[in-house]
């Protein structure tokens, strides 16, 4: 399973565009509709996807969609 192009497809359903490149430096500032609720959601899809769970330090320490890789690909190495 290829982490980066699972989370591009679970980013470009979060915000319905096809068309949504991904980088790992992304952050909220960088897509406008990306706001708390919505930050919730694509952690719920991140785990849903890989079938991992995310714990509160883990969330609190994401600063842009590079950590959340890094996360998920440090879960799914255990």
């Amino acid at each position: 399973m290829n982490v980066f192009e699972t989370m591009q497809q679970i980013y470009r359903d979060i915000f319905d565009d096809e068309e949504l490149q991904i980088t790992r430096e992304m952050t909220n500032i960088d897509i406008e509709e990306w706001d708390s609720l919505t930050h919730i959601n694509i952690i719920a899809s991140c785990e849903s996807a890989f079938k991992i769970k995310f714990d509160i330090e883990e969330i609190v320490s994401i600063r842009n969609i590079g950590d959340i890789i890094d996360i998920v690909e440090k879960k799914l190495t255990k």
